[in-house]
């Protein structure tokens, strides 16, 4: 920041950051001169940190107490340097994206960005496919000057905002994210930003880089964000979305075939089938707080039953369009979404979550159920249970049983992460037992 006074620059710093459980970026800062002597052996971490609940908490009886330490270990290909901002006075947003590894070097069980890169690794080795994937995040401002003027997706909600739309965009690119789009969303004052897919883990860094640049960008314009599901319970939800595409070693798309119902390929119907086989115990990952299960309701375009649909916003994974039109190849756009997810949720431990599910369909060559196109709430119960299609769970409480209550998909987790996970959500039920659905809506939107 320079001083007002003169033209001194302090020391720049850049940050080594990890994202915990409960998605939450945290990190130490160091003067970026010195980063050459970190690269080698990182700086120090503590294992109780991942106990961290979202109200800041640790509990006491997370498995890590207060022996151990750990390294954060910076990988440097995720490094973000974003120099050039709305408050010209701010010092650049830079940081590196760190797996955290033991004092010895080798990697800790319960680092999520080590479980995503070892399940896209599996993915590549074993199955011969590669992860093409993009995350779409939805946001609140909680107060805009003129919000009473705000019409959905119109270009004066666009304009009410001023270049914050510009300022965001701008950053990603600085970050090298590859931004697509700023949009103004159905809700009073949501908003979204898109980013373009790209391979493997970069995919979980640059969700991760939207939502720290997001806020950045906002508190320097003195404007106020959340990415919270819900900040009212009244308040259109706001959600993340997943898209993924699959490619085989010779970057051929495997996942659209035109001989197969909807363009999904014989593969493609396995991991679909994987993802649904798993998606009510799924949502204790991807829908990890107590507030998202005010979003996850029939009607609300987020999902509430564990089905496939072709473009069928209430389906849980949903079969994106393509265009067909000016040279446009069907198969490089084929892509499926996966819509039951929030920001209160570790991308990366999400996206293992949903790519270990599709993985156990893919090997055990599961049948693909559960498809329909017409919103599953106007169904009877009796035609819901006839294609298989099931209720996402209604509480946290329920999505944490119903994950520990799967077996074989637990047992692809490392049992330290699990434990830690479970600690941490078990006391943030505690903790917001007392809450009614304004409170929960009010706390959860301060925090993320």
């Amino acid at each position: 920041m320079q001083n007002k006074n003169n033209s001194y620059q302090p020391l720049a710093l850049i940050s080594l950051i990890t994202t915990d459980l409960a998605a939450i970026t945290r990190g130490r800062g160091l003067p970026s001169n010195t980063l050459d002597s970190y690269l080698k052996r990182g700086c120090g971490w503590v294992p109780a940190n991942s106990s961290l609940t979202p109200q800041d908490l640790i509990p006491d009886n997370n498995p890590w107490g207060s022996h151990g330490d750990l390294r954060l270990m910076p990988d440097l290909k995720s490094r973000v340097k974003v120099a050039h901002m709305p408050d010209a006075t701010s010092p650049a947003l830079e940081f590196i994206h760190c797996n955290l590894i033991e004092t010895d070097g080798t990697p800790w069980r319960s680092c999520t960005r080590t479980l995503l890169a070892n399940e896209i690794a599996y993915y590549k080795d074993k199955l011969n496919l590669n992860v093409y994937s993009a995350f779409e995040h939805e946001f609140n401002f909680k107060t805009l000057p003129q919000s009473h003027a705000i019409r959905s997706f119109s270009l004066q909600s666009q304009r009410i905002v001023g270049d914050f739309g510009n300022w965001v965009l701008d950053a990603l690119m600085q970050a090298g994210a590859d931004p697509e789009m700023f949009l103004p969303e159905y809700g009073k004052n949501q908003y979204e930003v898109t980013c373009k897919p790209t391979f493997g883990l970069a995919s979980a860094d640059r969700a991760i880089n939207i939502r720290e640049i997001v806020r950045d960008i906002a508190r320097q314009m003195q404007l106020n964000v959340s990415f919270s599901p819900k900040t009212t319970p009244d308040s259109v939800s706001s959600g993340v979305h997943w898209h993924i595409s699959l490619q085989d070693n010779d970057g051929h798309p495997v996942l659209y075939d035109e001989n197969c119902d909807n363009n999904l390929s014989q593969l493609g119907q396995h991991w679909a089938a994987g993802v649904l086989r798993y998606l009510p115990a799924l949502c204790a990952l991807t829908a990890p707080t107590p507030v998202s299960y005010l979003r996850l309701q029939p009607h609300h375009w987020s999902a509430a039953y564990a089905c496939l649909g072709f473009r069928n916003r209430e389906a849980a994974l949903r079969i994106c369009p393509v265009t067909t039109f000016a040279g446009s190849s069907p198969a490089k756009q084929y892509n499926l979404e996966f819509r039951p997810m929030d920001a209160t949720a570790n991308p990366y431990l999400a996206v293992a979550g949903i790519l270990m599910a599709g993985r156990l369909g893919i090997e055990q060559q599961l049948p693909l159920t559960a498809c329909l196109d017409v919103d599953p709430e106007q169904l009877t119960q009796a035609e819901r249970d006839h294609l298989g299609i099931r209720r996402l769970p209604s509480s946290l409480r329920e999505a944490l049983d119903l994950f520990k209550s799967e077996t074989e998909l637990v047992s692809c987790f490392p049992q330290p992460l699990l434990d830690t996970y479970f600690g941490m959500k078990e006391y943030e039920l505690e903790l917001t037992a007392d809450l009614d659905d304004e409170q929960l809506c009010q706390s959860y939107s301060e925090i993320y």
